[in-house]
């Protein structure tokens, strides 16, 4: 029976931490794994790092793995110590097909893959997949780009959100899923209280009063980039819609933002604002709201 050096097989120190174990052993399921990898030697290198990322990925196996000591040679005729038994108990492998008479050996065929990194329970074996899940990010970390903690299953991930990501769209975190596979995390927005996206535009109402429409003043617009000053042209309807170029979400081009308007009439309280009312009428005679369009 050969000796397995499984650090030599990850390429790995004997010294790597948990982390480093497991980034080696993704990267390299990623490699060779046969439905990816048609070369001959592929599948054999895919179960190697598989058995190797079996043992030193779980803390009891790795522990009594390294009790053989540093001296053996990765392919060295090994016959286990006198007495070995120790790495038996309540640790078995996840069943001696896919797995080397050297592993059988030392922890035997009982199932039952040790902890790793597959948080979600998907044990060790098989081959790398990807794994889709929501992310809902506020249209504030899309216009600036931003970093968030996201919980998968018992993991918290940091996510770097690219400026300018749509709804719909998808940011891929490698290696950050069962056995290697991908994340595929589809973005939404939450919901906003003063914008509706679509796509990189963003919609919005804007409330003005009658003489701001009336004589085209100049009001101050919240956009997500800070308020800017908007031009009424004079005779504005309420349901118009004006554009601020550029203004909506970042992205090739940038995407605009849509004001609505949305004309306040006061109602009047006192006599004098009542006579102001009576005075416009007078001074209107052949205005007729009915027939006024909104474009």
């Amino acid at each position: 029976m050969e000796y397995k050096d499984y650090y030599k097989i990850l390429g790995v120190p004997r010294t790597a931490s948990e982390a480093e174990i497991k980034r080696a052993y993704r990267k390299l399921a990623r490699e060779f794994h046969p439905d990816r990898n048609q070369a001959k030697d592929a599948e054999d290198r895919f179960k190697a790092a598989n058995e190797a990322n079996e043992v030193l990925g779980d803390p009891k196996k790795r522990e009594a793995y390294d009790q053989l000591g540093p001296n053996w040679q990765n392919g060295q005729r090994f016959t286990p110590p006198p007495g070995w038994g120790g790495a038996r108990g309540g640790m078995g492998g996840a069943g001696g097909g896919d797995f080397s008479d050297f592993f059988s050996t030392l922890f035997g065929n009982a199932g039952g893959a040790g902890g790793g990194f597959d948080q979600g329970g998907a044990g060790f074996g098989g081959p790398p997949r990807d794994q889709q899940a929501k992310l809902s990010i506020a249209l504030e970390d899309s216009y600036s780009g931003a970093t968030r903690n996201i919980s998968i299953g018992n993991r918290t991930l940091n996510v770097r959100i690219p400026k300018g990501v749509a709804s719909g769209q998808t940011i891929r975190l490698p290696g950050q899923a069962p056995r290697g596979g991908d994340l595929l995390l589809d973005v939404t927005f939450s919901p906003h209280p003063l914008f509706k996206p679509e796509g990189r535009d963003l919609h919005m109402s804007l409330n003005v009063a009658p003489w701001e429409a009336a004589l085209g003043q100049s009001v101050p617009v919240q956009t997500l980039g800070g308020t800017v000053e908007l031009n009424l042209p004079a005779g504005t309807l309420s349901g118009r819609r004006l554009r601020l170029k550029g203004r909506g979400l970042p992205g090739s081009p940038d995407g605009d933002q849509f004001v609505t308007i949305q004309v306040q009439t006061p109602a009047p309280e006192t006599d004098a604002q009542r006579q102001v009312y009576e005075q416009m009428q007078a001074q209107f005679p052949n205005f007729d709201p009915r027939t006024r369009s909104t474009s």
